[in-house]
């Protein structure tokens, strides 16, 4: 079987200096810092350092006294670190958190149609009766890992029936691509762009179901899963640029290469397992590589960004700051990478 060819060294080094960069970003408690120290987390465990986790404890045990926020589906992107440091640590108070967000995610969140989260970025209604690829990676893959920590049938059904439903909202039949969101009230995907990051959090977050749920056969929502995922990575590939990235309008040759869309798209091909993605994991490694800058900076990664209006919306999001996203997302690829094949393909297609 043909193996990766990379600097182990160089990758260790990369994922060092851009967890000490990340630590040094002023987020506070909301979604950049949620995939951020997601990320930093998978960093820990793939190279053994603890000291990340240290530094990953100090700072939210500093974000707690100051207060938390409102539940929104962002913020509750949190709970990834809080499971992750309840595991760590045992200090109960890391699970009550993760509990008050499943509680307001099961019982207070605004929901649609068949259940479906609406996204929500704050306490108003942001955008109503719709649904986000992005609310798969804050809510739903939460959930889900919340649901197997604590064996929680009811909590991991709602997790899947997420996923199912952003499915068939948000997948595009004919190329197996994602659409960034789906109005529930006009019935169609709005501007109806296939969005880079989109299909990243779709794309990782599908890929991460079958390593995080036991005997994730039995579940037969996950075979929706499973088979969404194939049909996307298939098209994915084939959108690849030479540099090993995808742009930020996939299939759209005047949109620039977006590196935390490329770096959480690689992760699930990593994740996927399958032998025939290896030459493009191969290029994601050189081209996430080439965009992080001595000091740990991730560097051409897109700004916030809601469901456009036009193409020139999504083309000329600023790609010229720091974005704690684009951290975490090229911190899980590199540790993903570290990982490749410490864990075996689910067999499911």
């Amino acid at each position: 079987m043909i193996q990766l060819n990379y600097d182990r060294e160089r990758v260790l080094a990369a994922i060092d200096s851009t967890v000490r960069q990340t630590m040094r970003m002023d987020m506070t408690w909301d979604w950049p810092c949620g995939v951020g120290y997601y990320g930093i987390c998978c960093a820990a465990k793939a190279t053994g350092k603890e000291e990340y986790l240290q530094l990953l404890r100090d700072r939210v045990d500093e974000l707690i006294e100051l207060g938390l926020p409102t539940w929104t589906v962002n913020t509750c992107s949190m709970g990834h670190a809080m499971l992750t440091l309840h595991e760590w640590t045992g200090d109960d108070k890391y699970k009550h958190i993760a509990e008050e967000k499943i509680e307001y995610l099961t019982t207070k969140a605004l929901r649609f149609a068949d259940h479906v989260l609406q996204h929500t970025v704050s306490a108003k209604n942001d955008f109503p009766e719709q649904c986000w690829a992005d609310t798969l990676f804050m809510a739903a893959y939460f959930m889900l890992r919340a649901g197997v920590a604590w064996q929680d049938a009811s909590l991991i059904d709602d997790a899947l029936n997420q996923y199912y439903w952003h499915i068939r909202y948000l997948q595009d039949k004919q190329t197996g691509l994602w659409y960034h969101g789906y109005n529930n009230i006009t019935k169609d995907h709005m501007s109806g762009f296939f969005w880079g990051r989109a299909n990243a959090w779709a794309a990782y977050t599908m890929s991460e179901v079958g390593r995080v749920l036991p005997e994730c056969y039995l579940y037969p929502k996950y075979m929706d899963v499973a088979g969404s995922l194939s049909e996307q990575l298939s098209e994915l590939k084939m959108l690849q640029t030479e540099n090993g990235l995808w742009r930020t309008i996939l299939d759209d040759p005047d949109s620039y290469e977006e590196v935390s869309a490329s770096a959480g798209i690689a992760a699930a091909m990593v994740n996927r397992g399958n032998p025939l993605h290896l030459k493009y994991i191969q290029k994601s490694i050189d081209g996430v590589l080439e965009n992080i800058s001595p000091e740990g900076r991730v560097l051409n990664v897109s700004a916030g960004t809601a469901v456009m209006k036009d193409r020139d919306g999504y083309r000329n999001i600023s790609r010229d700051w720091t974005q704690g996203w684009g951290q975490g997302l090229a911190l899980t690829f590199l540790s993903r990478v570290l990982e490749m094949g410490q864990h075996s393909a689910d067999g499911a297609l």
